[in-house]
């Protein structure tokens, strides 16, 4: 078997979200986004199989050089090859998406999902839903308790108000509005560029980080900015919050350091904001048990979310130091409509915060075609 051709499939007629989209982690400074789409790659083989991966950016003439003619069972092949570290900054997409096409293509091949070929570990998973906006006290309050409702057991707040303590003030109503049983998440977001919001100091992560500990706090997310090693493990070490971080590592091998000097207590890859994919992923968890971490994979929401999701459920469950997983999550804006009218059958949170682990072949779900193509 030989893959014959890489294939790029982006929608073209932008699709009319239910109102106006501000992601806090641009705030103050980002622009509303009032349209969304999708993209992904389908790998081509001269056997008739076809796997498809997230979109991670064009691919370039060294991706097709090692893709076209190859057989698609030597992943392993490709990540060394590609994916190895040997950059540490991008000119060019991630490859992450087109390695799981590849372990899409081998799943199909052998009728099996993606976690059966690793090494099964669970069949459900638990997530969070992750918020995205920066909303009132009332706001996030209601949001919070219709998640509940919902089925979700766990919740991401955002924080990148001017003033900390407003965001602290969301948080402490928020956790005086659920059950103790309920786990809130909080991500900082300071390691994203904004021009006119005041990026935290380290003395103002640790002041934030011990009162969000108070709070009872799962894990606080991007307290600074992921380079700064030594406050990242100077924070650690002073605080019992755990401490995560690593969605914007362009590779496994950026984490190294991190790992050994207990900047992060929780490592975040992304199967394709960097150099990540499936191989990435589990060498990760790996590497992070070893040295006694946790990993909670990041999960990029909207247009991404259709087959990013389902490609690091797949890994995420046969992951033993994994104990959640983010499922972005943002009614009005970030919905199943919104984020997974691609899928024939959409990946929904069950009652008991969990979602089950497809067991269709490869990724295990499959492209609605004919809503593909009404947006093409």
């Amino acid at each position: 078997m030989k893959i014959t051709k890489v294939e790029v499939v982006r929608s073209r007629k932008p699709r009319k979200l239910p109102q106006e989209y501000r992601a806090a982690w641009f705030e103050p400074d980002g622009e509303p986004v009032t349209t969304y789409g999708f993209s992904f790659y389908r790998v081509h083989t001269d056997a008739g199989v076809t796997g498809v991966g997230p979109f991670g950016g064009d691919p370039d003439a060294f991706a097709l050089r090692a893709l076209i003619g190859s057989d698609p069972f030597y992943v392993e092949r490709f990540f060394a090859a590609a994916m190895n570290g040997r950059e540490m900054t991008f000119h060019r997409g991630s490859y992450g998406g087109l390695e799981v096409a590849l372990w899409d293509i081998m799943g199909r091949v052998t009728g099996q999902p993606i976690h059966r070929l690793l090494g099964a570990h669970r069949d459900r998973v638990p997530v969070y839903a992750a918020t995205s906006r920066l909303l009132s006290k009332s706001q996030h309050v209601e949001q919070v308790l219709e998640l509940r409702q919902m089925g979700f057991r766990a919740a991401k707040l955002r924080l990148h108000r001017q003033d900390p303590r407003e965001d602290l003030e969301v948080v402490e109503a928020v956790r005086a509005a659920v059950d103790a049983g309920f786990r809130i998440i909080v991500d900082a977001n300071q390691n994203h560029k904004s021009t006119r919001y005041n990026h935290w100091t380290r003395e103002t992560a640790l002041t934030m980080a011990r009162e969000l500990q108070a709070l009872g706090v799962y894990f606080l997310e991007e307290p600074l900015p992921r380079h700064d090693l030594e406050g990242l493990a100077q924070l650690a070490a002073a605080v019992e919050i755990p401490i995560a971080g690593g969605e914007h590592a362009t590779n496994i091998y950026e984490l190294r350091e991190h790992i050994l000097r207990g900047a992060y207590d929780i490592l975040q890859p992304d199967v394709t904001l960097g150099d990540m994919g499936i191989s990435g992923s589990k060498r990760l968890s790996i590497v992070a048990g070893y040295h006694g971490r946790q990993i909670v994979p990041h999960v990029s929401g909207l247009g991404s979310f259709a087959l990013n999701f389902p490609s690091m459920l797949q890994v995420a469950s046969t992951m033993d130091n994994c104990p959640i997983l983010e499922y972005p999550f943002d009614p009005p804006i970030l919905t199943v409509d919104t984020e997974q009218h691609i899928l024939k059958t959409p990946l929904l949170v069950e009652k008991d915060g969990c979602v089950a682990v497809p067991t269709g072949p490869g990724i295990g779900v499959e492209i609605d075609e004919k809503a593909v193509a009404e947006d093409l």
